[in-house]
């Protein structure tokens, strides 16, 4: 009797048949490029994985994946996708969403999947921007900006999306960016991986309304001394291992590696599972700009706890082992019976 092959996959097998809709230059095509090789190489069937998707550009992202999807309304991807995780915990769910649709009206529902880690994978696209809605500000929009809807400047201080994840307790806690596919598809498997909520913030330029609002982490001439790209295990150097990171205390220090007074063996090592370095890297923002810290690429956090659908599953277990099956009619109908007089 001849053994069953498994199917491999390809990026192509999950594009949809539908004609792509951003803007010319969009990040977004970059991300669905590398979300399609990511899922190919999973070798999960498409029947088994599903997209699920809020308002904003990013949220086209069902239309295009050959996959089974649902485009929702803003801000509730989240709490959709954890009805259907719940539902069925076998599929393989995605998230996408924007810094809009999920740190603004989504708010809410996003930090509650987070601390119920659901084990479902965020993609959330920053642009910094709305997008769709033709370039008003978002919660992610630095400080100063001028838009649509702030011509005197943006007064608002900024979401720090990572911070939020680890302030909601998210078990994988990830960013990558438009520009580096090879990142990028190498963060999707991680977070496939990862059993629980996974949370990946991708910087995706947005070239009609906020246009290179990552040049400094993007620009050949501008991003080796601008990024930091962290591995688990690895010290963490920069600019062509000119520069490190050393800790003086819990606060974070650049040091010049080419200077004789520092080595790499000084240089801060990263290990994903530490909840203290993860809150330190995730303020390599913009709080202490004279401190002159790169902005971090990677897994900057992971850490594995049981999921809240398997902890459910299990109490539904126990419920029908102490009480039997249960009849669902007779739960509708109840022991009493009013007549009304």
């Amino acid at each position: 009797m001849s053994e069953v092959k498994e199917k491999k996959y390809k990026a192509k097998d999950f594009a949809s048949d539908q004609e792509i809709r951003w803007c010319p230059g969009c990040g977004d095509y970059a991300i669905l490029k590398q979300v399609q090789s990511a899922v190919a190489q999973t070798g999960k069937p498409k029947e088994e994985i599903v997209f699920i998707s809020g308002i904003g550009c990013s949220s086209r992202f069902p239309y295009y994946m050959n996959t089974y999807g649902m485009h929702g309304i803003h801000g509730r991807a989240t709490s959709i996708a954890s009805g259907l995780k719940i539902a069925k915990p076998d599929l393989s769910v995605w998230i996408v969403t924007g810094d809009g649709d999920s740190l603004s009206i989504g708010g809410n529902h996003l930090i509650h999947l987070l601390r119920r880690n659901i084990d479902t994978n965020i993609l959330l696209f920053n642009n910094e921007i709305y997008g769709l809605t033709k370039g008003q500000y978002s919660p992610t929009t630095p400080e100063g900006s001028h838009t649509k809807s702030s011509p005197m400047g943006v007064i608002d201080h900024p979401f720090n999306p990572i911070s939020l994840a680890l302030g909601a307790d998210a078990g994988f806690i990830a960013r990558t960016v438009d520009r580096e596919p090879r990142h990028m598809k190498e963060i999707f498997l991680e977070a496939d991986k990862h059993k629980g909520a996974s949370f990946v913030e991708i910087y995706q330029n947005c070239p009609v309304f906020n246009d290179g609002a990552f040049n400094a982490y993007t620009d050949r001439g501008l991003k080796d001394e601008n990024t930091l790209f962290i591995e688990a295990g690895k010290p963490m150097t920069f600019h062509k291992d000119k520069k490190g990171i050393v800790l003086d205390g819990l606060k974070p220090k650049v040091v010049d590696l080419t200077s004789g007074e520092n080595s790499v063996d000084d240089c801060l090592v990263h290990d994903p599972s530490d909840r203290t370095v993860a809150y330190i890297l995730s303020q390599f923002f913009d709080n202490d700009k004279s401190a002159d810290l790169p902005r971090v690429f990677g897994v900057i956090y992971s850490e594995n706890r049981a999921t809240y659908e398997e902890q459910l599953s299990d109490q539904v277990e126990l419920a029908i082992e102490e009480k039997g099956e249960g009849d669902l009619d007779a739960l509708i109908a109840g022991p009493n019976t009013w007549y009304h007089q």
